[in-house]
């Protein structure tokens, strides 16, 4: 814990979040920093340390005499530091009884239905949230020592070079100082959710059809999907098989499927969903491409960004389409009300592109009811009118920075 590290930039206060009597638990995916940003936060304390990536420690565990080695090893502690826990059998109720007897808890876990299913039943009320992504751009900028909301005309070459190195390379921190390693590293890491975090824990026997699920949605990203569209593509026993990998491969936050807005939530739910990844360096990785993709390169950062900036796939963070087919890239609702819409074009210099994107979002705005209305390109910047409408073209990074 002498080393060096990035801080993360985020709005929590983490000394008050260790004063707190509740779990805090961390979430993310692999290799993000869960442990650890978890490290940090304890590093001045007194703390005890659990690992259940260990097959060690879960081939003998005896939850008693566990609690007796950490009393003997970490005499005092005054914090107990759970890592993956979720590798666990049993680990809520396990955890829900440590929090009983008073321990401060702190824990990391790389599952998205820790929150859901299985944290809804004996923990709910009892933790704290903190989510972990790759780095952002501005965490990016932050690690080559360049302020992203304070770039000097100087520096405008070296910003557009690292603009751009990120969007093709994404942000997992292990390869953000060595770019080379980018290929090699996510193919490794994708495997290895692949395979441990989905068909070890789910016991899935046929591997083959889930990967090559894994392998079609990372090629397809940004791209509406279904159950149905992939059973027939992929040649799946069923429907309800393409359901459950595609659920699978969501829980290690890999994939996420943003759904169609509709009022009417029946016809919402039938309506193909778009696919993205958590980070764009898995598609330069893996995906089956013969070209660059910029443009959905552009909109599956926009998407990660705006998971960053606290919208839910579900509740708060939507796809639409109008009633003549013109498509949206992100509708932004909060309760009731749509707050923004969203549209991504890598470049908008072309006015025939200009003229399609602005479009499609003013009668997307007609329909939905709304004024506030956003373009996210790669490095435009200006005001558009259309009709009754003031349409904002911003850069990625500006985007980033709101």
């Amino acid at each position: 814990m002498s080393r060096p590290y990035l801080m993360r930039r985020n709005d929590l206060d983490m000394d008050m979040l260790l004063r707190s009597n509740l779990i805090k638990l961390i979430t993310g995916p692999r290799r993000v920093g869960k442990s650890t940003q978890a490290l940090l936060m304890l590093r001045e304390k007194n703390f005890a340390y659990l690992n259940f990536d260990s097959k060690s420690l879960l081939d003998v565990w005896d939850a008693n005499t566990i609690m007796k080695v950490l009393d003997d090893v970490y005499p005092g502690y005054e914090y107990l530091l759970l890592d993956e826990v979720q590798n666990l059998d049993g680990w809520d109720l396990w955890v829900s009884e440590l929090y009983r007897l008073g321990k401060n808890l702190v824990i990391t876990g790389s599952n998205a239905k820790m929150l859901s299913s299985e944290m809804a039943t004996v923990l709910t009320g009892k933790y704290l949230q903190v989510e972990m992504l790759p780095f952002s751009l501005a965490e990016f900028f932050d690690w080559n020592k360049l302020p992203l909301d304070a770039i000097r005309e100087e520096q405008a070459a070296e910003a557009s070079v690292l603009i751009d190195d990120y969007m093709r390379n994404g942000g997992y921190p292990e390869v953000v100082s060595s770019r080379q390693l980018v290929r090699s590293y996510l193919d490794t890491l994708f495997d290895s959710i692949i395979w441990k975090d989905v068909a070890k824990r789910h016991n899935v026997r046929n591997i083959t059809d889930l990967n090559n699920l894994a392998m079609y949605l990372v090629s397809n990203f940004c791209n509406p999907v279904s159950a149905n569209l992939l059973t027939e593509e992929l040649g799946l026993s069923s429907v309800n098989t393409a359901k459950k990998y595609m659920d699978y491969l969501h829980e290690p936050f890999l994939f996420y499927y943003l759904p169609r807005y509709n009022n009417k939530l029946k016809l919402m739910k039938k309506a193909p969903r778009k696919v993205y990844v958590v980070d764009n360096g898995f598609v330069t990785a893996k995906a089956f491409s013969q070209s660059d993709n910029l443009g959905r390169l552009l909109e599956n950062q926009v998407f990660v960004e705006l998971i960053r900036k606290g919208y839910n796939v579900d509740k708060t963070l939507f796809y639409y389409r109008s009633r003549n087919d013109k498509e949206v890239d992100f509708v932004l609702r909060r309760g009731t009300h749509t707050e923004c819409l969203v549209q991504v074009c890598y470049d908008m210099s072309s006015p025939r592109t200009e003229k399609r994107e602005v479009e499609s979002l003013v009668e997307c705005a007609g329909e939905l009811k709304c004024s506030n209305l956003v373009i996210v390109t790669n490095n435009d910047e200006r005001t558009i009118e259309k009709g009754c409408y003031r349409i904002n073209v911003i850069p990625i990074d500006k985007f980033c920075r709101l």
